[in-house]
């Protein structure tokens, strides 16, 4: 009897789930919206959830705990300064985590991502994989703000050829 037990197996044995899940809560961190099967979403959800309260604390103690259950791995080779950079940027979900995804969501308590079903009634394969007809579904942030587009005002400016600035000593 499955009494109490309540994770989704989905067809995994324990690692090989638990991987598969710190992997998508790491493409949802990075990408701030994925696409996947509804029974994987709903599985993943925890996890981000569980992650976000970790990042909303902020503590050296809470950071390490993020760090072990998404299996995070800084890259094994050396870097150049500007690789190094552009990494942190882009790849580096813990920083993208605590400083980013966290302290947006930092008065609201729980319910940080929303699920989405994809399809409907229409054509055959509407919301279903084609393979083997699994229920897709995306999984994403609630409320999590973009950044404003730019005023029309500097948009203007940018749009005008910028005239050369005189040489220092000179005056019009």
């Amino acid at each position: 009897m499955r009494h109490r037990k309540r994770n989704a197996k989905l067809g995994r044995k324990t690692e090989h789930r638990n991987l598969m899940l710190a992997n998508l809560v790491c493409s949802l961190i990075k990408h701030k919206r994925i696409v996947t099967t509804l029974a994987r979403a709903k599985a993943a959800r925890s996890v981000a959830e569980k992650i976000v309260t970790l990042g909303k604390k902020g503590t050296l103690h809470a950071r390490r705990l993020a760090a072990a259950r998404l299996h995070y791995r800084r890259p094994g080779q050396h870097l150049r300064k500007d690789e190094k950079i552009k990494w942190r940027q882009r790849e580096d979900v813990l920083r993208i985590l605590f400083e980013e995804i966290a302290p947006g969501f930092k008065d609201r308590n729980g319910g940080y991502t929303r699920i989405i079903k994809l399809g409907g009634t229409r054509g055959r394969w509407a919301g279903q994989r084609r393979g083997d007809a699994a229920r897709r579904a995306i999984l994403e942030w609630v409320e999590f703000s973009t950044p404003a587009p730019a005023p029309a005002a500097q948009e203007g400016a940018a749009t005008q050829p910028a005239q050369p600035a005189a040489p220092p000593g000179e005056s019009k």
